[in-house]
């Protein structure tokens, strides 16, 4: 029997097991929480109540993995909503364009509870793969050359061991693969930290239409300014309803009282999010989280590896949320698992290692890009900016001004932001070119909204 160990069971783990299926004749998902049986929150997700985009890259590897999941979301409520025609963005830059011609690029727009169960349901169809919730790996079995298999508590039972030709870490941020490496003698893997200092605050409304494709709004902060950095995101969910979330960085925190939810969008850069909202009836009270720090562990240095453990997801790096980036990054991990494992199957040599240098390339990119901003925020990073990150952020200023009157910069950034595309696609020679020329069309003066939507803004009077 080729028997293969996934720790942990949502987006990650799901999408773990579902790549490792081919190849093994049992995947056993062990799962500390127990698992909702339908789109509901569960304990170990707290930060499903705060907005979640999921880019058009992670998405397209998420249906390469599960097959027909697209049109699951799309039946349930999500909106598959087009960049840039379905975004009303307001950067430091100015306003964002909604360019007509039509691009490849999109998000999915829907409750995290949705969406992971959606890939729930699909992916445990498959009666190779068994999900053992309510249970908590206690640690690795077997030594710093090759781990064996796990050791498990399950419903009060004692502690048992479980066999596996590969196990797969994918228990997001809380995982303790640093512990269990440490205790089969793998020590010194690198770690680092950047921290904006930034809470959220979240709240969900009933929406004030029934516009069909309704955009993403969402104004977003400066990381260079002398102030603490604030923004806010309304992003269309099910059933008629948006999912607000406001934003700030040290000094300029959201707070949890429903009362100041309206007023701190209405005092952001543009008031458009706060307009909107204030107009919208209120279904839940406000949440805050603040565990948005971007935290990277480089699994793929250790000088040495053993064979049978990958660590996948948010196990390896956890990233600013307002960059909408770890589902992505997860799912683009998974395929590349799947990738490997045709090379030469579970118990490949070096198979281990190879997933682990594999998936460190689109990790390393998200995290490039989200610390390029987040270590600009005044008191935020562990170290001062390089000259490197202040070039490199001089630079995305130049093709963010140049992609608010340049469709064809916008539509390379796009490809770069929803991970269709690495980012030396901005280092193109058609890219610095039309970066060097600038925009083409003058600033926008107010926000590109259609007749319909900027009616929201001005309701009739009541008779």
């Amino acid at each position: 029997m080729r028997r293969a160990i996934v720790i942990g069971g949502g987006l990650s783990g799901m999408l773990a097991a579902t790549a490792l299926v081919p190849f093994a004749d049992e995947v056993t998902v062990v799962e500390r929480d127990v698992m909702p049986r339908g789109p509901q929150p569960r304990k170990g997700l707290p930060q499903a109540k705060h907005a979640h985009v999921l880019w058009s890259g992670g998405a397209k590897a998420i249906e390469r993995l599960v097959p027909g999941v697209t049109d699951r979301w799309i039946d349930a409520g999500a909106q598959k909503i087009p960049l840039m025609s379905g975004m009303v963005a307001h950067t430091p830059q100015g306003w964002y364009r909604r360019w007509k011609k039509p691009t490849p690029h999109y998000l999915i727009a829907c409750s995290r509870d949705l969406l992971d169960w959606h890939i729930r349901d699909l992916v445990l169809q498959d009666p190779r793969i068994r999900l053992l919730d309510g249970a908590e790996v206690t640690a690795l079995v077997g030594d710093a050359q090759k781990v064996t298999g796990v050791n498990v508590l399950a419903n009060g039972a004692a502690e048992r061991e479980l066999e596996a030709d590969l196990v797969i870490d994918a228990s997001g941020r809380g995982s303790r693969a640093l512990h269990w490496l440490s205790s089969i003698g793998i020590s010194g893997i690198r770690e680092r930290t950047v921290d904006s200092g930034l809470a959220y605050a979240s709240r969900i409304y009933q929406a004030t239409t029934r516009l069909d494709n309704f955009p993403v709004v969402n104004v977003q902060a400066e990381p260079r300014g002398s102030h603490p950095g604030q923004a806010a995101a309304l992003i269309p969910i099910e059933h008629g309803r948006w999912l607000v979330s406001l934003s700030g960085t040290c000094g300029g925190e959201p707070t949890v009282q429903n009362e100041n939810f309206v007023p701190f969008a209405l005092q952001l850069k543009h008031p458009l999010v706060g307009m909107l909202i204030a107009q919208a009836t209120p279904l839940t009270d406000v949440v805050m989280s603040r565990s948005t720090g971007n935290g990277r562990r480089y699994f793929e240095q250790a000088p040495a590896w053993p064979e049978g453990l990958v660590v996948l997801g948010d196990a390896v790096a956890t990233y600013n949320p307002v960059y909408g980036q770890g589902m992505s990054v997860a799912a683009l991990g998974a395929r590349l698992l799947g990738s490997e494992l045709k090379q030469g199957g579970l118990r490949e040599p070096s198979l281990a290692q190879r997933v682990q240098h594999a998936i460190a390339r689109p990790t390393e990119e998200a995290w490039a890009c989200a610390t390029a901003l987040d270590v600009f925020y005044p008191g935020a990073p562990d170290q001062k900016p390089t000259v490197t990150d202040r070039l490199i952020h001089r630079f995305g200023n130049r093709l963010a001004k140049t992609a608010t009157g340049s469709a064809h910069v916008a539509t390379a950034l796009t490809q770069v932001t929803t991970m269709e595309a690495s980012a030396t696609r901005l280092l193109w020679p058609d890219v610095l070119l039309a970066a060097a020329c600038g925009p083409l069309k003058p600033q926008l003066q107010s926000p590109p909204l259609t007749p319909l939507e900027q009616a929201l803004l001005n309701p009739a009077p009541a008779h």
